[in-house]
């Protein structure tokens, strides 16, 4: 029985690398140098990137989730400004449209280095809820041929505000597909959304709440009011608490830390 099962697992692996899906939760990887940009994209954050030992996997899916107001659009801007000031083409699958261009230009994102994909998908599609549906097949379509015309550093796919039903409802096979086209390449690949979509064994998830409100491993934020600072009468931003999810270690498994926006 034992030897049976010896020959089955051996026979089961030779597929799996005859495939190229042999890298699994049980493959082991080696260590990432956090000073090769070959193999990360560094947020530009230095407190964030520490934690995330360089920045965002190249070459994986990875998450970057959180509720609206939870600092998920600050962190972006500035993810996408670090890569166009490290003279790399960035690409923005927005699936609801909902990008502000001026936004962008003042966190300092290069815009002749933005492809941006507008989407048209609604939040309120009353009796017709197959509008959402094809809306967001058409922003994969879009983000597959992103992702298949290659030379981008970073491509971000948005559907932070899609309804989640929508969501739900994509196969899942579709996030192992875009995986595979993804993976050995240059690219960083990051997904935004108000809760976890996919990631790759690899990737990452970056979950944000405001201020010290993320418990466990759930999306609750606690008392949100304490992550608001004011000056006086006026608002003056937000302290964010990222938490840091891996599918397996590298060199810490779940860490946290906290960041903090400003109200330009």
């Amino acid at each position: 029985m034992t030897s049976n099962r010896c020959f089955a697992r051996a026979d089961l692996e030779s597929l799996l690398r005859a495939r190229q899906l042999d890298r699994t939760l049980t493959t082991s990887l080696p260590a990432i140098d956090p000073r090769d940009e070959s193999a990360l994209a560094p947020s530009g954050i230095s407190a964030l990137d520490a934690r995330l030992g360089g920045g965002f996997p190249r070459g994986q899916l990875s998450e970057l989730v959180g509720s609206r107001s939870s600092g998920r659009t600050s962190l972006l801007l500035h993810t996408l400004a670090a890569a166009t000031a490290r003279g790399e083409l960035v690409a923005v699958v927005d699936a609801l449209d909902m990008l502000d261009v001026e936004s962008a230009a003042t966190a300092g994102v290069d815009l002749a280095r933005l492809l941006w994909i507008r989407g048209h998908a609604v939040t309120n599609p009353g009796m017709c809820r197959d509008l959402n549906q094809r809306a967001l097949e058409q922003a994969i379509r879009a983000f597959t041929l992103v992702l298949q015309a290659g030379n981008f550093g970073l491509v971000v796919f948005d559907a932070a505000e899609v309804p989640a039903d929508a969501v739900r409802r994509l196969p899942f096979t579709t996030w192992l597909r875009l995986q595979r086209m993804v993976e050995g390449s240059q690219t960083a690949c990051v997904l935004v959304g108000s809760e976890p979509m996919a990631r790759s064994s690899a990737g990452l998830t970056l979950r944000l709440g405001v201020g010290a409100g993320i418990r466990g491993s759930g999306s609750g934020i606690g008392d949100s009011g304490s992550g608001i600072r004011f000056q006086k009468c006026l608002f003056d931003g937000l302290s964010v608490e990222a938490r840091v999810i891996r599918a397996r270690a590298r060199e810490q498994e779940d860490v946290r830390v906290h960041l903090s926006t400003t109200c330009a």
